[in-house]
This record gives structure tokens, sequence and C-alpha cells, in this order.
């Protein structure tokens, strides 16, 4: 089919104020203006047609984030849609390689960020093209030509393109022959792993109830409502204060009693000595793991809470602000994550998730992503979902994290049933905002954006 040629690439600065409420915040990130440089394509076909991408950033900076897209933008423009899907992993090399840029790299940092918008759109105007939702792309895609979008460079000291095959060979048998349930009371109803996802959807953890800096009543009363609605998993933030934590802890453990799941995120807040001590603090209330404890480039470190952790029963989760696959793959070989949490715009969008997914396959780590901020859940549920039904099959240990906010500015938004993901049905990669949202909440020149900081100047 005849896919156009990128006519037009614009870059958006989209930014939600703290100021306005809803947005959570943790032990170091205490005052987020939840934003995304957003990107769109455009092509010369006359299917109207545009791809949408995203990347989440924080408030300030996003700007700088706007001028790497920007920087990217030659690679992209007058590329014909068909040849960069045609040759995926030249157009993704051709991206993180620029002979300038990567010494700003490589593959790391703000320009990988960039690339992970750009790339974002590019996957999401070719779903839309091929009339799937992203996730049904990936499903029905040869196992070939997904192997094809894959850069294995740096990476197959540990996976190979050709095991990369035999995962996804095994996938193709499986998921329409084998039922993935794992109740005993349902064996004898084998379903497809896509039939069971359509059903049952992909199960997931809220984190939208114990944010730092909520007072008792807000946490109680968000706790309370989660478990109505059928919640079972649940994170709390920790890490600036011990004795707060401890008090927090409690409060939720005993609001959702012992048999619910438990996890506690860090963010990077502590040394490896200081985690292992303030873990150990907090084992008494049975935590499933504690995410990312320590800086997310220290592997070792890691490695080392991982081991320390594992007497008390606590797994180590990481993955949301690793740059690149080669993290990765050092992590699983160190052994210092049981949890592993692919980001959908930190990565190297769909391309080098699909990378981190198949060696963690390997190496039997089960996958939890990261979510919330602006439009992660929008995204990350199509990689999951594929995960599931072409790679893993299994939902042991698995879950998907889910934040209930800024949902209602994309045009797409998440469907959540029974504390689970339901597969999306349009077409595409769920990235497109509301023009009316963007247009609103652009930096500066938004209204929602004049009006704040013309009190300010005021």
């Amino acid at each position: 089919m005849a896919r156009g040629r990128i006519s037009r690439l614009s870059v958006r600065d989209i930014r939600f104020p703290t100021s306005l409420g809803g947005h959570g915040s943790d032990a170091m990130h205490t005052d987020p203006d939840y934003s995304a440089a957003y990107v769109i394509l455009e092509t010369d076909a006359e299917d109207g047609l545009k791809g949408y991408g995203i990347t989440f950033t924080l408030g300030r900076g996003t700007e700088v984030v706007v001028c790497a897209v920007n920087a990217l933008a030659h690679h992209v423009l007058n590329r014909d849609v068909g040849d960069i899907v045609g040759d995926f992993r030249g157009f993704y090399r051709q991206l993180t390689s620029d002979g300038q840029l990567r010494w700003i790299g490589p593959e790391k940092g703000v320009v990988h960020l960039a690339t992970a918008a750009v790339l974002n759109a590019v996957w999401d105007l070719w779903a839309k093209q091929e009339g799937k939702p992203l996730w049904k792309l990936l499903v029905d895609m040869d196992p070939r030509r997904l192997l094809s979008c894959i850069d294995f460079r740096y990476i197959t000291d540990v996976l190979t393109e050709e095991e990369a095959h035999e995962i996804l060979q095994r996938g193709q048998v499986g998921k329409r022959e084998r039922g993935a349930r794992e109740t005993p009371d349902v064996d004898e109803h084998h379903v497809s792993t896509e039939e069971q996802m359509l059903t049952e959807g992909y199960p997931a953890y809220t984190t939208s109830c114990a944010w730092l800096g909520y007072p008792d009543a807000t946490l109680q009363q968000l706790c309370s409502e989660a478990l109505k609605d059928g919640w079972t998993r649940f994170k709390v933030k920790v890490g600036a204060d011990l004795q707060d934590d401890i008090r927090r802890c409690r409060l939720i453990r005993n609001m959702i009693g012992p048999e619910k799941t438990l996890m506690m995120d860090a963010n990077q807040r502590w040394d490896v000595p200081e985690a292992v001590e303030w873990m150990a603090r907090l084992a008494e209330f049975r935590p499933l793991w504690i995410e990312e404890p320590t800086s997310p480039d220290d592997i070792l470190g890691h490695a080392a809470i991982s081991k320390a952790l594992a007497p008390l029963g606590i797994g180590v989760a990481t993955g949301e602000q690793c740059h690149n696959r080669v993290i990765f793959k050092q992590l699983l070989q160190a052994k210092a994550l049981q949890f592993l949490q692919i980001d959908s715009c930190r990565l190297g969008s769909v391309n080098e998730n699909l990378a981190v997914l198949l060696m963690a396959k390997k190496f039997d780590v089960p996958v939890c992503p990261h979510a919330g901020g602006v439009g992660l859940c929008e995204l990350v549920q199509h990689l999951i979902i594929f995960d599931f039904i072409s790679v893993s099959a299994s939902l042991k240990d698995r879950m998907c994290e889910y934040v209930d906010h800024l949902h209602e500015h994309f045009k797409y938004p998440v469907r959540i049933k029974e504390a689970s993901y339901m597969p999306p049905k349009d077409a595409g990669y769920s990235t497109e905002m509301k023009e009316e949202s963007v247009k609103k909440h652009q930096y500066p020149d938004g209204e929602v954006w004049k009006k704040l900081l013309g009190a300010q100047g005021d």
C-alpha cells in the first residue's frame, strides 16, 4: 500500500501545571508539572492520517527535548513511510547513531527521549495505516518482520536474533493453542492468550492512593475508594522520612488487609546501605518489591540490594529510568532485579522495548511496566498486552502500573475494567491528544499558562 512521504514534523511543549492539582510527587521529584514533548507527523498521502508521539517530562527541560526533536527532524522529513517501516532497524539506528548528536547521547538522555517521541509517532502512523491498534499490529506481525525492527547491537552476548526468533516462534504456536490461565478451576476451558486479553484484560496495580505529601485522610479516602472499585494491588511512595513511611505503610496495610499486594517505590532516594537498612525496617509490611531503591545507573548496587533483601522476601524492581537496552542487559546479567519495569518513552520507543521484553523472557524475569505520567498508561498497555500474547504467556507476578490522572486529555484513553487494562480497539498507539487540551496547555502560550504566568508576573 502507498504510505506517503513525511511532509511535516511539528513538536509542541505541553505542560499540566502542579498548581491545578491531581499530580503525584515522590521523594525525589517534589514539584512536577506533568508534561510531554508532543510530536505530530503528517504525510502527503491522501488518507489524511497523522502520527502522534510523546515522551514524558516533568516541566522544566521539556523545551530541551523539543529542541532535540527538531535536531532529529532532518532524518524524518521527506522519508517514505514504507521505506522506514520496511527497514525499521536501519531507521532506528540512523536516529540513534547520528554522527554528531550521538556525542551528547549515545542512546541516553535528552536525545534518546526525543528519539522515543519521534519513533512513537511513526509507530502510531504505521498502526493507523494498517487499521489496527499497536498491540494487534505487533501480535499479527511475522516474527522475522518483528525482529527486523530491533537493533540487536550491544546485546548479542545475551540474546541473538536467532534466539529471539525461537522465543517468538514458540509464542506463535502457543498463543492460539494453549490456555494461559493459572487457576485450576478453569483449566478445562482453554482459550488463546489473545482471547484471554480481550475478555479479561491485563492486571493492573494502582499508584494513585499513596503519593508522598498526601494527608492521612486523603490516603484513607483514596484507598477506600480503590478497594470498593476492586483494586487488589497497591503501591506506596517511600523514602523521604522513615518514621513517616512506617506510619503510612502500616495505615495502608491495615486498610487493604494481609492478602492484598503492596509494593514500595523510593524513586532513587537512597545509597545502597541506606536502602538495605530502610527496607529492613519496612519489611514487616510485606512489600512484594522495592522500586528504584538507588541510582538507576548503579547495576552492582541494585545487585547488592537484591541479595541483601532476598532473605526478607522483598524483590527489587527497576527500569523506568534505565537509559537503554544495554543497562537492562546488565541488570539481568547481574541478577540485580526481580521485576523489570519498561517505560514506553524512556527507551527508544517500541523498537527498543521489544528487545528488552525478549531479554526478560530469556532470563525468566517478569515485566511490570512503569506507567502514569502523561500518556504512559495509554502507550505501555500495548506493549504489555503484546508481551503476554506473543512472548511470556504468563501472568505470574506480573502487573502493569496504573495512575488515574490526565487520561481525559487523550482521544483514546485507557479503559480499566475490574482493575485490569482492556485491550485498545482503536487503530494506532493511543498517543493522540485532544486538540483542545493541547492548545490550552501548550507552554508558554496556551490559555492555562498565560493565566498562570500572568498571575506570577503580577
